[in-house]
This record gives structure tokens, sequence and C-alpha cells, in this order.
């Protein structure tokens, strides 16, 4: 199996378009973009829970904690949100049932408590790509995409690394695609 495609900006608003004429949309639009613009795995974002992100007052925390039962690797880390994400986070907050901390910050109809699992959440996503008409996409197509989007905007492979909670900067090379535009403008540089 091939990589996961990375997104353009474009291919991006499609998706969140599509999420926007659907049922749960803040809800699917905060996970989904807490992939492209946090680059978390889709098994953090199943694992998140209101404690996580919530604080005591209701307000959305400036950073994510994961423990390290959350993580792939098993090593806790620390997500860091943007404030586009923040306000995204908020909306998202504004239309959600408050839970206990505990519970799940992205309930689901069947398992509020729970939630989802990070293999129903990764189909999830791969329906809602395929429902915006974007072929390749999967699950790792935020993490792939964030990695992309902050290397083309500068961001040294190390900084890079420790947002992606990867222990080999090798790992982090890997999801980083070189675009044409990226190509362009290191030429240009000569």
């Amino acid at each position: 199996m091939g990589k996961a495609k990375t997104l353009t900006a474009q291919e991006l608003r499609r998706v969140q378009d599509y999420i926007a004429s659907r049922a749960h949309a803040a809800r699917n639009r905060a996970m989904l973009l807490l992939t492209h613009l946090a680059g978390m795995r889709v098994g953090e974002v199943a694992a998140l829970t209101w404690g996580d992100v919530v604080n005591a007052e209701g307000r959305v925390k400036d950073e994510i904690r994961l423990n390290a039962d959350q993580t792939k690797g098993g090593h806790p880390r620390i997500v860091f949100l943007s404030p586009k994400l923040l306000k995204e986070l908020e909306a998202y907050v504004c239309t959600a049932k408050r839970r206990e901390a505990h519970w799940a910050f992205f309930a689901t109809q069947k398992e509020p408590k729970r939630g989802f699992t990070a293999n129903t959440l990764a189909q999830y996503f791969l329906q809602l790509y395929k429902g915006a008409g974007i072929d390749g996409a999967s699950s790792h197509s935020g993490r792939r995409s964030f990695a992309t989007s902050l290397s083309s905007k500068g961001v040294g492979v190390r900084v890079l690394m420790r947002a992606m909670g990867h222990r080999n900067i090798s790992t982090t090379i890997g999801y980083i695609d070189a675009s044409d535009d990226m190509l362009r403008r290191a030429v240009a540089l000569v």
C-alpha cells in the first residue's frame, strides 16, 4: 500500500465543505483538523477525553498533553494548538454536550462515553475523503499534510520531528512531500 495522499489547501477546503453539508459537522471538522493542523494520529484523536482538551472552567486548553497509552510509541507528548485550531475546537465545544472529564471528547451515538475507536475513526475519515471526492486520502493524510505544510514554510526537521511525536528524524522525513511549488521556490533561491 502506498503513502497516504498529501492534501492541497483546495482539497482540504473541499473536505471541509463536504463535512459542512453532513450531520455532526462541528465534531467531524474538529476531528479532521486535529490531524491537519496539529499532526495528530487518528488513534490519538480517538483517545482524547474532555479533560485532555477542556479545562475545569469549560475553556479549550492551549495544548493537549497525551499520556503514554494515548500515543503510538508509548511516549507521552504535548500537542500545541494553533489559534486557528483553538477556534475550531471552541466551536465544537459550543455545539457538544458537556461530558465528564474521563468521557470521550468525540462522542458517537452508539458509544458516547467511549467514543470512536482508532479503527472506526480511520474508516470514518476514509468515508469523509471519499464523499468529498478525494482519491488516495486516508486517516494518515492529515499528518502528511501537516508535515509537508510546515516543511514548505521553512520549519526545520527537528521541530517537525517533535511536533509529529517521532523519535527518529528518518521517520519524519518520510512524511514530507516535495511539491512542484516547493521546488520552484527552492530553485529561485539560487
